[in-house]
This record gives C-alpha cells, sequence and structure tokens, in this order.
C-alpha cells in the first residue's frame, strides 16, 4: 500500500492551509480506526459552487472520495453519477464547518 502522505499530494496542491478553516493532512494514523481495525465512511452535504454530496470511504490511511451531483437515491435499484475526487486526509472524517 501507498503512504497516506504520498497519495495526499493532489489535495495538498489545490489548497492554501493559512486560508480556509477545513482540515489539513494530518499522518495518515488515526487512532479510533487503529484501535476497532474497521474502515469508516460519510457522506457529508457539501455547498459549493453548486449543492452536491461527498462520499468518502476510508482506504489505506485516507478518504478515498467521490463527488455526487444529484445526492444518494432513495431508491436502492437507482443509481446516481459519482465522480472521483482526489483523496482527502481522515480529518474529514468528522469534518464539520464551512470553508470560505
Amino acid at each position: 500500500m501507498s503512504d497516506p502522505t504520498e497519495r495526499l499530494g493532489a489535495y495538498r496542491a489545490k489548497r492554501d492551509p493559512r486560508a480556509t478553516p477545513e482540515p489539513g493532512v494530518s499522518s495518515g494514523e488515526d487512532p479510533v480506526s487503529a484501535e476497532e481495525d474497521l474502515p469508516r465512511f460519510v457522506v457529508q452535504e457539501h455547498h459549493a459552487r453548486r449543492l452536491h454530496w461527498d462520499l468518502r470511504l476510508e482506504r489505506d490511511g485516507v478518504l478515498v472520495s467521490w463527488a455526487v451531483p444529484k445526492g444518494i437515491p432513495p431508491d436502492p435499484k437507482r443509481n446516481h453519477l459519482a465522480v472521483h475526487v482526489e483523496d482527502h486526509p481522515l480529518d474529514y472524517i468528522d469534518f464539520a464547518g464551512e470553508i470560505p
């Protein structure tokens, strides 16, 4: 498996930690996940240029992420487009707040 800090290169290149309160890039180690040894996921409502939802799955020390423009479909027999975006730090698993 690759090093989480290497996998977050695209994420880091797009952000200035001095200009935004969003989570930074940690070491990739997360004591809660390491203790439980269970991967986690999160769906976050994201008010960016357009409202969409972010689906993030914990894998190999990062959150592999997709933007879901139309949201999660209520009918399990239907699918909506999910666009793969750059991996995000594990700190996003609990993030709530505004990013200017």
